[in-house]
């Protein structure tokens, strides 16, 4: 049952470092005015939603499995994911608004936010198919 906990978790942390990558490229395109601000923010705000169960759905994975230092490790990410996603203002597109993108150095931050959660998601890669190949051995 280990086994299937990490196989699973390891399948959608592949997932999540797809997502990441696709958000940094998307970014740097907007960065280099490849693509326009709404195009940008309407294909990112699409994945924002998946991401969020994506990264929820393995913390609660690893509560419910009793694996506390993954689980508290995750729970930090999963829940600024939870916390950007409902502090979104009532009026603007989503996490990712064409009209406040450009201001403040939000597309920095942005794109520095998804680097972060690239290089976590990376760590936690590594971490589940370490966790996976001793669950499979102790089996």
């Amino acid at each position: 049952m280990e086994a299937v906990v990490f196989v699973f978790s390891l399948l959608d942390c592949c997932a999540l470092i797809f997502l990441s990558v696709y958000f940094i490229i998307t970014l740097s395109d907007l960065e280099c005015d490849y693509i326009n601000a709404r195009s940008c923010c309407s294909k990112l705000n699409k994945w924002v939603i998946p991401e969020l169960v994506g990264h929820t759905l393995v913390t609660v994975l690893m509560l419910i499995s009793l694996h506390w230092f993954i689980f508290l490790l995750n729970l930090p990410v999963a829940a600024w994911n939870i916390y950007r996603y409902i502090m979104v203002p009532s009026g603007n597109m989503g996490v990712f608004d064409p009209t406040e993108i450009h201001n403040r150095g939000q597309l920095k931050s942005h794109m520095k936010e998804a680097m972060i959660k690239l290089g976590f998601h990376l760590l936690c890669f590594f971490m589940y198919l370490y966790s996976m190949i001793l669950a499979l051995i102790n089996d």
